[in-house]
């Protein structure tokens, strides 16, 4: 293994080649693949020429990084559009301040067939290459998550990237030259995009390099000759220059209060819990009415946007009024009604004063003359801070990096996918939800279509190959997420809008599309489990866009986690989980399921003697009525009507969802004789966004209350012992955890809380900028609902704690500070309890390394057993 590079990363910054300017050159850089025959500059098997710049073994040189355009060694390709690389003058300074520049680093690839490898391990995130033939994926086969490379039909695999650093995300480029990946180092949020070649040379950092900043993937230029990234740039004190490469620290640690959303609308904070869908002009409003760009009678250039009068008539049911904007249709027509209006959706009745500048990509965004800095409307004055900005970027560093998007105060900022002529970009921002598709020309940065859109995978659309439709996974005007057609001008505005395809009872979970844009594979979230189907589907550049009869496709895991590749050599790829086996990629060539050889066989998942065991649902009613669902494990051994001790864990979030997957934290506890119910509280995703806003406001106490209902219903269903409950959560559920024995002190016999926020204030005093600003729209504001988030705040009520409590924390964690655990167990030491703090090292808000795991689940365990198996 190659020597650890991270001390010349952080500590060597005057070796790092100059930063480029955000200005491009004449052509953009790329090198189309050459089709070599087998033998002659091959990478696993796929054919490539690194033209110009060498052999795919040969060293990473100076020259490389930071070259100029226009020398010997660039080559440029006529079918690479200019405007992907086109400069932006006029935010120049603040693009120059935030701008990538790639860092050769170390060639760390590891050797084929790596020896004995972990026969209990995952498979998960894979993107295959143009082929078919190959997939790059994350494994933690050697203990931690790693990039690696396979064949679809081998079994022959390539470790890429040894470094301990743990990988999150993959994307193999069209043309097959590179493949783009993020890491965390030390495990913490702060996180770096990389790109190597298939062949595991030329290894180098695109963005997040510099102290304090992060970045993460976006999508690849369909020609492969740039990758999309979002770079967060570090927070500056007041009167900080913009150049600043170094993060500042403010008092009393909000890093600017301005950064985070405004005030709550009327009523937000007095929202009870009852699921129903917010009125029109109350939370979640789709985008500022700011975005609009007034344009004056007789000069239409077809790319203005109009603002509509919104439904604001509160109520449940899907296609009312959603508070997260209205159908371009108008407030009487359903989308599918909606013919050739060319009108995007605005705030319902939101002021000036009212618009939150964090709620758009950039100031040109909201109606800013690039030129000449006018706005059409007044917007509130900002103070510097930390923001998101999306880039273009030449994995080789020839071209600068071309500017798409910018958000002061954002939440969150990514590339879901660059138009095939380079003219529009697909971009997903906002805060938790709160998110927002937007089409933005890369020409001008001006948004020219804007439709909320669902929590979850990131991914949430694509262009057609001819651009005349967006395909977007939304939830706009209804419960349960959709698949739109969205029909689109030649300036990126909004022709006409439908839904494509729909189910009644579930939402749309995962959406793919095939690279000829003509197939589309459609993932179902039904309870929890995924369904699956494949269509074709046909642009509207002949008309209205259409979708065809939908094939349902058998699946041997209960979940879908990832649809990487949809048509071509290789037909489907899944990445799928499931109960009963670990993570792993599956492909379906001729309708057939078939597990990649270097994936975990189902009876690897666990050692043998203990099967994993299967849940079973579970259905009830909180005491406001609300109806909730959950997973039940039972022990195995256990007779039928003999209550047992029973762990009731509690997911993170709060959006996210108990999923029938296999999970080794619930085998440990099982083999130790304890059930586990694994309920999802009002605030969970998969039943639908009214009950996803369901815990706003003061409808978080309502969500503390569900966990003592769903305690109840398993005594009450005669499963768990009431002498012998416990209580366990991670993140949000570590909050929970917290919330739970102080505000039902008697109900439980000990918790384990893992990255929960025990004080509101604290939490957002500590953690990251972009993590607070999405957070406030969740949980609140941490200054105008300042009282509420004192009385959420299990630090107030920690008086009434009675019982022993485990606190474990990753050591990096900047997400919820290690500060959170630390101060309960301190309150709780100091009243005489049993309290411990379990400090995971090189961790994160998330626990990555399988060493770390085991650590977690087994104190875990031991604990649990201590204090309930008796």
């Amino acid at each position: 293994m190659a020597a650890n590079p991270r001390d010349q990363l952080t500590g060597a910054q005057g070796t790092r080649p100059p930063r480029p300017a955000t200005e491009a050159p004449s052509y953009p850089p790329t090198g189309s693949p050459s089709h070599a025959p087998v033998g002659e500059d091959v990478v696993d098997g796929v054919p490539w020429r690194s033209e110009g710049h060498g052999t795919a073994t040969s060293a990473v040189t100076a020259g490389e990084v930071g070259g100029h355009a226009g020398t010997a060694n660039t080559r440029m390709s006529a079918n690479t559009p200019v405007s992907a690389f086109a400069p932006m003058a006029a935010i120049g300074a603040m693009a120059a301040s935030m701008a990538p520049a790639p860092v050769p680093l170390p060639e760390t690839a590891g050797p084929l067939d790596t020896p004995q490898p972990l026969k209990s391990h995952g498979c998960w995130y894979p993107s295959v290459d143009p082929s078919g033939r190959h997939v790059a994926f994350i494994c933690d086969r050697g203990g931690v998550p790693q990039l690696w490379t396979g064949p679809v039909g081998g079994h022959e695999i390539h470790l890429l990237d040894s470094d301990p650093h743990p990988v999150k995300e993959v994307a193999w480029s069209p043309d097959g030259r590179w493949i783009a990946y993020t890491t965390a180092p030390g495990g913490g949020e702060h996180t770096r995009v990389l790109c190597v070649r298939p062949d595991g040379t030329g290894r180098r950092i695109l963005a997040g390099a510099e102290p304090g900043s992060s970045a993460y993937l976006g999508c690849w230029q369909h020609d492969g000759a740039g990758v999309a990234v979002t770079v967060a740039e570090p927070v500056l004190a007041p009167n900080e220059a913009e150049t600043e490469e170094r993060p500042a620290f403010t008092e009393p640690g909000l890093a600017d209060p301005q950064t985070y959303t405004e005030r709550r609308p009327a009523g937000w904070a007095a929202r009870d819990g009852r699921a129903v869908l917010l009125g029109g002009p109350h939370y979640g409003d789709a985008g500022p009415a700011a975005r609009v760009r007034e344009v004056p009678e007789g000069e239409d250039d077809g790319t203005a946007l109009d603002p509509l009068p919104a439904d604001t008539s509160p109520g449940p049911g899907p296609g009312r009024g959603s508070g997260r904007g209205t159908s371009s249709a108008g407030p009487s027509q359903s989308p599918s009604q909606s013919t050739s209006q060319s009108q995007s959706q605005s705030p319902d009745g939101a002021s000036a004063e009212s618009v939150s500048a964090d709620d758009e990509v950039s100031r040109d965004a909201r109606g800013t003359d690039a030129h000449h800095g006018k706005t059409s409307r007044d917007a509130p004055e900002r103070t510097a801070g930390g923001g998101l900005a999306a880039y273009l970027v030449d994995p080789l560093g020839v071209a600068a990096p071309a500017l798409l998007a910018v958000e002061r105060g954002a939440a969150t900022l990514r590339v879901c996918d660059i138009s095939r002529d380079g003219r529009l970009a697909l971009l997903r921002r906002g805060p938790r939800g709160r998110r927002e598709a937007l089409v933005v020309r890369t020409t001008d940065l001006r948004t020219t279509f804007a439709l909320p859109v669902a929590d979850g995978d990131p991914w949430i659309g694509r262009f057609s190959p001819d651009s005349t439709t967006l395909w977007l996974r939304s939830d706009a005007f209804r419960e349960f997420a959709a698949l739109f057609a969205v029909r689109l001008g030649p300036g990126g505005e909004q022709l006409g809008l439908a839904v494509a395809a729909e189910r009644e009872d579930c939402g749309l979970e995962l959406l793919a599309l095939g690279h000829d844009g003509r197939t589309a594979a459609l993932a179902w979230n039904v309870r929890g489990a995924s369904e699956l189907e494949v269509t074709a589907v046909t642009s509207a550049s002949g008309g209205d866009a259409q979708v065809g009869s939908r094939q349902r496709v058998s699946l041997p895991h209960e979940v879908v986690t990832r649809i990487p590749r949809v048509g071509g050599r290789a037909g489907l790829v899944l990445a799928l989980s499931g109960s009963q086996r670990r993570p792993g990629v599956w492909w379906f060539s001729d309708g057939t399921a078939r597990r990649t050889e270097w994936s975990s066989r189902d009876e690897d998942a666990v050692p043998p003697g203990r099967p994993p065991v299967r849940p079973v649902p579970l259905r009830l009613a909180a005491r406001d009525g609300l109806p909730l669902n959950g997973w039940y494990y039972r022990a195995p051994g256990r007779g039928p009507g003999v209550p047992a001790p029973c762990v009731v864990h509690l997911h993170g979030g709060p959006e996210e969802q108990e999923r029938p997957v296999f999970n080794p934290l619930y085998h440990e506890l099982l083999g130790r004789g304890l059930d586990v119910f694994a309920p999802d509280v009002r605030g969970s995703s998969g039943h639908g966004r009214s009950f996803v806003d369901a815990d706003l406001g003061t409808g978080r106490f309502a969500a503390i209350e569900d966990v003592a209902d769903c305690a109840a219903h398993v005594v009450v269903a005669g499963l768990a012992d009431p002498r012998r409950l416990a209580v366990m959560g991670r993140s949000y559920g570590g909050y929970l955890v917290m919330a739970s024995l102080v505000w039902h002190p008697d109900l439980f016999r000990t918790g384990v809380a893992a990255c929960g926020m025990s004080d509101f204030a604290t939490f957002y005093a500590g953690t990251e900028p972009w993590i607070a600003e999405s957070a406030a729209h969740k949980y609140g504001h941490p200054e105008h609902d300042r009282e509420l988030l004192h009385a959420l705040s299990p630090m107030t009520r920690v008086d009434a704690l009675r019982v022993p409590l485990l606190a474990v924390h990753g050591e990096h964690d900047t997400n919820v500070p290690l500060g959170e655990s630390e101060q309960f167990v301190r309150a709780a030491r100091e009243r005489g309890l049993t309290a411990e703090v379990l400090m995971l090292r090189d961790e994160g808000h998330d626990f990555l390394r399988a060493d770390s795991r085991r650590i977690f689940r087994r104190t875990a365990a031991d604990w649990m057993q201590r204090h309930i198996a008796g």
